[in-house]
């Protein structure tokens, strides 16, 4: 039965349809994703230029993780009723006006709504708890998540971009400018949900074959009772804390080891490219081994490559090879584990259970950010803070291992849930 619901609630589209929705939800990607991997480098111009201290800067970008992560299951639920189109426009748009207000923003209270509050939003809806579900309906069960990888992969472009990018126009023409780019930029992709939702125009067909979906209170229930589940969720942690962190800091700890300036952007590229091909990478594999072991291995070489570079000296070769590695495990995570879910729940209600699971990811992306930005206001290190997810990464390889990953039987709206 689990598969056939696999298979009923894939939309057999043309392949160029297929392709379509691929390259819209990799673009939608590239922007929203590539935009938000900038913030680390405002931290220095925000604090230097308008006296915003850096705990307050990594508040704010800290708590558009929380609120990304706290919105993601509603933009998700709301992504599979509504459809795509209106959630990525709406999303979008919110995300611009963030931007542009952390542009004007003369102190930390603005700046914690702009980049905090409004970004937050934004970003659940424009990224991959509402373009991975759209891309999990389209594609074949086989190819899953090697789609997912590619859009993954695609929309890790914008962060290769969008880094030098933002880079050069702060250092020409100022905090405001870039922000104000970058916020014209998101409203550009405001139309495309509209080629992303092309799996509307299948959905009357295929509900004539369809069980009535069964209400998210039982679906949330059954999911919450799979232990696989569970253990998946709280694995998901450690990636938000990882990347948030680096992401947020490294720039910031280049600078305290007396590395080049510019080194940090340069880094931070180099991730983002990087980890086009090991988005990728980590698409093919599941779609050849099971996922969750891939996600074992992946932070265990996540976890391993930080703890070298911490405790090694640096260099402009260290920092090429630590960002080249960490580029190849970043966003890897992503397809794998939704594409997990994807296998287990069936993909009628997988943008409200990714959402879930999502939460924690955002909750370790928070900590992540904002315990950087504290711990170095309080004792002038990031020390603590590699050692730290050294061990998460550690923690979450031996959570990943034992999950089971046999795809469960949903519930109708006419039967109770079974027990996983």
């Amino acid at each position: 039965m689990s598969t056939a619901n696999s298979k009923r609630h894939t939309l057999a589209l043309h392949p160029t349809t297929t392709t379509l929705v691929i390259v819209a939800g990799a673009l939608i990607l590239s922007a929203a994703m590539g935009i938000r991997q900038t913030f680390g480098l405002f931290i220095g111009p925000f604090s230097y230029d308008r006296g915003v201290p850096v705990t307050q800067i990594a508040f704010a970008i800290a708590l558009h993780n929380l609120v990304w992560g706290f919105a993601q299951p509603f933009a998700g639920a709301a992504a599979d009723r509504y459809g795509s189109a209106p959630v990525v426009a709406f999303g979008a748009t919110t995300f611009a006006a963030g931007l542009g207000l952390s542009a004007v923003a003369p102190g930390g209270a603005l700046l914690i709504v702009g980049m905090g509050l409004l970004v937050g939003i934004g970003v659940s809806c424009t990224t991959f708890g509402v373009v991975l579900p759209a891309i999990g309906r389209v594609a074949s069960p086989e190819k899953r998540s090697l789609a997912m990888g590619l859009v993954s992969a695609g929309g890790s472009a914008g962060q290769v971009l969008m880094v030098p990018l933002v880079q050069g126009i702060r250092l020409n023409a100022g905090i405001a400018t870039s922000l104000f780019v970058l916020a014209f930029l998101m409203l550009l992709i405001a139309p495309l949900g509209i080629v992303l939702d092309r799996r509307a125009q299948a959905r009357a067909t295929a509900q004539t074959h369809e069980a009535p979906a069964a209400s998210l209170r039982k679906v949330f229930a059954q999911a919450v009772r799979h232990r696989g589940y569970r253990l998946l969720t709280l694995g998901f942690f450690t990636c938000g804390f990882q990347l948030a962190f680096i992401a947020t800091h490294l720039p910031g700890y280049l600078t305290l080891c007396h590395m080049p300036i510019g080194l940090g952007a340069t880094a931070l590229a180099l991730i983002g490219l990087f980890n086009m091909a090991g988005s990728w990478a980590c698409g093919w594999l599941g779609g050849r081994f099971r996922q969750h072991h891939v996600l074992g291995w992946l932070y265990l070489i996540r976890s391993a490559t930080i703890g070298a570079f911490f405790v090694l000296p640096k260099s402009a070769t260290s920092v090429v090879m630590f960002a080249a590695v960490m580029g190849l495990t970043w966003l890897g995570t992503v397809p794998l584990t939704s594409g997990l879910v994807a296998k287990v729940f069936g993909t009628r209600h997988l943008g409200s259970l990714f959402g879930v699971c999502f939460l924690s990811h955002q909750i370790g992306s928070f900590l992540g950010a904002w315990l950087g930005g504290l711990a170095f206001d309080l004792t002038g290190s990031y020390s603590l803070l590699w050692e730290a997810t050294v061990a998460a990464g550690l923690i979450a390889a031996m959570l990943h291992f034992p999950i089971d990953d046999t795809a469960v039987s949903m519930p109708s709206s006419r039967a109770e849930p079974a027990r996983a």
